[in-house]
């Protein structure tokens, strides 16, 4: 972490965190008892029908109920919602590590240059009984803290992120990310990331290209995750991680072509 300049007093400035969630009963807690040094919590539910909502009213008062508008229109309410200058994301089935935590004190505290207008961090998922630190899902760098006034939310469904008007600078302690209670809960998840990504880029980029991408895209990833990238250095998990990326890849295109197949022709995947 770079050392910065101290301003006069070494007060910090204060940090809203942002928390959207849904349904998040099994993982909201350790979400919420990972960022109680912040300011301020603010925590948007899409309606759960579990005990979120009430399981986050012990950790804060500013706990809003809001029709789902989508992962970046779900986010940019959030923010919208934050009272003080930097603003840290954290989903609900993350974790601020202690490390983490310090780091952004640290930085917070010793004074941040006006230039500099957020920060990233690596995160590292816990799957399969260990941490994953290969492949494509390490160090998978997200900038989550940022000034408030400089940050918006964007991206296309459901890959959101933040786009800032400044410098960015890197902190090296991980968000701990509990992506997937099984392989199950993978498949399921894959299959609804999938449907939402094939969507948004049917209706964005159309088909060009699209057999193309089928037949190559998919081993390109398997190969860049298990062997570039070292995902092998990851036992068993590593490969699992690798062959579902290339999976949940040809899946998304799958469905492009479906989609264009039903729009094109519907009478020919009805029987008659």
């Amino acid at each position: 972490m770079n050392k910065m300049k101290k301003k006069s007093g070494g007060k910090r400035e204060a940090v809203s965190v942002c928390i959207i969630a849904g349904n998040e009963e099994s993982c909201i807690r350790r979400c919420l008892d990972s960022v109680r040094w912040a300011d301020e919590i603010v925590l948007v539910d899409s309606f759960s029908k579990d005990r979120t909502r009430e399981i986050a009213l012990e950790y804060t008062e500013r706990v809003y109920q809001h029709r789902w508008l989508g992962y970046i229109g779900q986010k940019a309410l959030a923010k919208s919602l934050a009272r003080y200058p930097w603003v840290l994301f954290v989903d609900a089935d993350e974790e601020v590590s202690q490390e983490l935590r310090e780091a952004i004190l640290e930085t917070l505290e010793a004074g941040v240059p006006e230039e500099v207008a957020g920060f990233a961090f690596p995160r590292m998922v816990w799957y399969l009984g260990r941490w994953i630190r290969h492949g494509d899902w390490y160090p998978d760098i997200k900038l989550r803290l940022f000034r408030r006034e400089r940050g918006d939310c964007v991206g296309s469904e459901p890959h959101e992120r933040i786009d800032v008007r400044g410098a960015v600078r890197r902190l090296d302690a991980p968000l701990h990310h509990y992506t997937y209670d099984d392989i199950a809960d993978q498949v399921k998840t894959l299959n609804r990331f999938s449907s939402i990504g094939a969507r948004t880029r049917f209706d964005t980029k159309g088909t060009p290209g699209l057999l193309v991408r089928m037949i190559f895209d998919p081993p390109y990833r398997f190969i860049r995750s298990y062997i570039i990238r070292r995902g092998f250095l990851d036992g068993v998990p590593g490969l699992v991680v690798a062959v579902s990326i290339a999976f949940a890849t040809f899946i998304k295109y799958a469905k492009i072509w479906e989609m264009h197949l039903l729009r094109s022709s519907p009478d020919n995947v009805q029987p008659q």
